[in-house]
């Protein structure tokens, strides 16, 4: 009951929950005690209500931010609570006494106060925004940014600036029990006093050195940097703040490129969530603030996602254009119509190519280069269950989609079928269920499905630490949870975790990453998910939520995987090992491998999933692994050869491209100069592109 209330007051806890109630029963109570008039009463109430008031806005509850759109935001709240305290004073035979006026008066500047308090907030933040963000871009040599406002002036203002009248609030309650007015006179004055601080320690924020530079200023000091920097290579994106991971999947491809990178972002959102990287990065929310940014050096753009804004850059006609993608699987995402509006499609290998052929939705057979997967290279390929170790199972549905189609996500239908039979086959085998970040976001069944494979998950877990055959070494557990500790507090360290970050102009000043200490942060990672995987049993099934362990880590530690249609199939199958997928919409084996070329060396799974054992068959004993020779096949097919290696052919298509580029833009100078000379435009076209030479690397070469 308590878990369906949780749910439907959207709050995180039931601490929240508790906390919500006891603040709305908390007004009622201070009527009553005004009423009465029982000081005791309602200085017990109004305790109340401040705690569970600030216990949620520390919180950040949902509850809280909802109540504003039903006329009980957090300045009627308070006002509520003083009205009430006024009438407590009139019931209390005050009502002819100065200290009654002076309450009155008291509550009314001190609203007056709110006002220019907000004003001066909402001045500071807007002027500290910046029209460009950055991050690795030495802009704080070329203009002045001053230091931010203390963040306790800023963070949670409004709450802080209502919550002086407790001091009032305390004084007046403290004056109507003893009679002695002094204590009233003196509550209040301090509240105003304190409220005139407040405003008066914001106003120097909004003047003279401690404003940043005009945009203006910003945008001249951007455009120098470029041309000092002079980038080649642009990885350009925008979306909602919950798709960073499609930019963050190709940052260290980035780190790794011959060419000078670039970033550039569209939205703040992406920016703040966006993962540490040694390239410079741009954020320029305004599409006329791109538009005149100084690009001229770029020669290749890189669009990880379709979406609107690419317009913004794709109108540059010296940058040759590339749809890359966030991934390579059979969903329609992967076939979009859009993708004729670059300069080339990337693929990871022929499989995308036949993909756009198929589709025929525009996208030419001579605009594809296949060039492999770069993020792939950490993903190991399998030698086998190591001798005495039970075998892992990954359980990694996706999510349900916007669409509503049965078939994007086996959470629903089959989930619990899978983890049932995993989690009882015989020889045992240990399972680790890791859904996608999303999943629930759209489908409340979805939702619900994950909260019962989650449990079926943990109550096996715990049924199995009981069992003397899979009793793990608590020695090195122990050990091993000890140095993860050890590990978790010097990433906190070398990332500045511990302490609060600045505002966006003081980021964008200090924003550079030390190269040294982000290889170091990068070698610490690594070392933490080998002592993970060491914390706890080789036996022990787990619930894997967040960004880490990543989801490749999680590849490397099983033997086999279970997963629906996405690219989370096109990927493990770099590693060789047996893997299932879920038909949900029941489109029969045969259908359904024919529109999904991914999961034809897979054993495919009704949502029964009766057809498990044939995977947990392979996985016991590869000698009976009838699909390991198509998978090899596929795997080729899919994600191209293993050699040259993803991250060479990705360098020399970007050369390829950027010489191309090169060209093109010869050829234009070479037109305007003989249009200018009053040459025949006819007979000074340049030649058309021509297909089919290779580099060294093995990619094609357009030109």
């Amino acid at each position: 009951m308590i878990s369906t209330a949780i749910r439907v007051a959207r709050v995180g806890s039931a601490a929240e929950l508790a906390a919500a109630a006891l603040m709305m029963l908390g007004f009622p109570c201070l009527m009553l005690a005004a009423l009465l008039p029982s000081v005791g009463a309602f200085a017990a109430a109004a305790a109340v209500t401040y705690l569970a008031d600030h216990y949620l806005h520390r919180r950040g509850s949902y509850l809280v931010n909802r109540l504003s759109k039903v006329r009980a935001g957090l300045s009627i709240r308070f006002l509520i609570r003083q009205l009430l305290l006024v009438l407590l004073l009139a019931r209390l035979d005050l009502s002819d006494s100065m200290v009654f006026y002076a309450a009155i008066a008291c509550f009314l500047a001190f609203y007056g106060f709110q006002a220019p308090h907000g004003a001066l907030i909402t001045l500071i933040r807007m002027r500290r925004k910046m029209p460009v963000a950055t991050r690795n871009v030495d802009l704080g040599s070329r203009v002045r940014i001053p230091d931010a406002p203390p963040r306790r002036l800023l963070h949670r203002s409004a709450e802080k600036m209502l919550h002086l009248d407790l001091v009032a609030v305390v004084g007046l309650l403290v004056a109507g029990e003893t009679g002695d007015k002094l204590f009233g006179f003196a509550g209040v004055g301090l509240t105003l006093l304190l409220a005139f601080g407040y405003v008066a320690v914001l106003v120097p924020y909004v003047r003279g050195r401690r404003i940043p530079p005009n945009a203006e200023k910003v945008l001249t000091a951007v455009d120098g940097w470029l041309a000092d920097y002079r980038p080649e290579t642009v990885l350009y994106f925008s979306g909602s703040k919950d798709s960073a991971y499609q930019v963050n999947m190709w940052l260290e491809t980035m780190e790794q490129l011959d060419t000078r990178p670039l970033i550039i972002l569209r939205e703040r959102a992406i920016l703040e969530r966006m993962a540490p990287t040694t390239v410079p990065v741009i954020c320029v929310p305004g599409g006329v603030h791109l538009m005149n940014m100084d690009l001229s050096s770029v020669r290749v753009a890189l669009y990880a996602a379709n979406v609107g804004k690419n317009i913004h850059m794709l109108r540059v006609p010296t940058i040759q254009h590339v749809f890359i993608g966030h991934g390579d699987s059979d969903k329609l995402a992967s076939v979009n119509p859009f993708s004729k509006a670059y300069d080339e499609v990337w693929t990871a290998g022929r499989a995308g190519r036949d993909r756009y052929a198929i589709a025929d939705v525009g996208v030419r057979d001579d605009d594809i280069v296949e060039v492999g997967r770069p993020q792939l290279a950490p993903i190991q390929t399998w030698q086998g269950v190591p001798e005495g170790r039970v075998p892992t199972v990954l359980y990694a549905p996706t999510w349900e989609g916007w669409d509503g189609n049965p078939g994007n996500t086996s959470i629903v239908l089959a989930g619990e079928n899978i983890v049932k039979k995993l989690v009882a086959a015989d020889p045992p085998v240990r399972v680790l269920y890791k859904p996608h970040p999303f999943t629930g976001t759209v489908s409340a069944e979805a939702g619900a499905a994950h909260r019962r494979i989650t449990a079926l998950v943990e109550k096996a877990a715990v049924e199995r630490a009981a069992d003397p055959r899979f009793a793990p070494d608590a020695t090195a557990q122990t050990a091993a949870k000890g140095e993860l500790t050890r590990i978790e507090a010097r990433i906190a360290e070398l990332s500045g975790t511990g302490g609060e970050k600045g505002d966006e102009a003081e980021a964008t000043r200090d924003g550079m990453v030390d190269a040294v200490r982000h290889a170091e942060i990068a070698r610490l990672r690594a070392e933490w998910n080998d002592v993970y995987w060491r914390s706890f049993g080789t036996a022990e099934h787990r619930v894997i939520t967040g960004a880490e362990p990543r989801l490749y880590d999680c590849f490397n530690v099983s033997d086999a995987m279970v997963s629906d249609i996405s690219s989370v199939v096109s990927d493990f199958i770099a590693s060789g090992k047996p893997y299932a997928v879920t038909d949900s919409a029941e489109l029969g084996v045969e259908e359904f491998k024919r529109q999904n070329t991914a999961v034809r060396s897979a054993v495919i799974l009704s949502n029964s999933a009766a057809e498990l054992g044939e995977l947990l068959t392979a996985v016991a004993d590869p000698a009976k692994d009838a699909l390991a020779a198509g998978r090899q096949e596929l795997k080729r097919y899919l994600l191209g050869p293993d050699e040259p290696a993803s991250i060479d052919q990705f360098n020399s298509a970007v050369r390829n491209l950027a010489r191309e580029a090169e060209r093109r833009n010869a050829g234009q100078e070479s037109l305007a100069s003989a249009e200018a000379a009053g040459v025949d435009l006819a007979s000074a076209v340049p030649a058309q592109r021509v297909t089919g030479e290779t580099d060294e690397a093995g990619a094609t070469v357009t030109g």
